[in-house]
């Protein structure tokens, strides 16, 4: 589980930077989280020079990094400025 982990933290950034051009390309946000799990699950399954995973193993490291991809957008957008005084 701990190579899961891992695997989804190194490829995490490189699926938020592919997710980000794809939503500058104009497409919309509602399908952005499909997307995501889409691009991290590809990342995984092309990550097969960097481990000795098993591919099912690296689906699921992707699917992850997709989906943090997706839940750190989505943090940084809902934050509100706070209100001093």
């Amino acid at each position: 589980m701990t190579e899961i982990l891992v695997l989804a933290s190194i490829i995490g950034p490189v699926t938020a930077g592919v997710v980000q051009l794809v939503k500058q390309s104009g497409i919309g946000n509602r399908l952005l989280p499909l997307i995501a799990l889409t691009i991290g699950i590809g990342l995984g399954a092309a990550a097969f020079t960097f481990t000795d995973l098993d591919l099912v193993e690296r689906l699921w490291a992707g699917g992850i990094s997709g989906l943090a991809a997706v839940g750190l957008f989505e943090l940084t957008k809902h934050v509100k400025p706070s209100k001093e005084g």
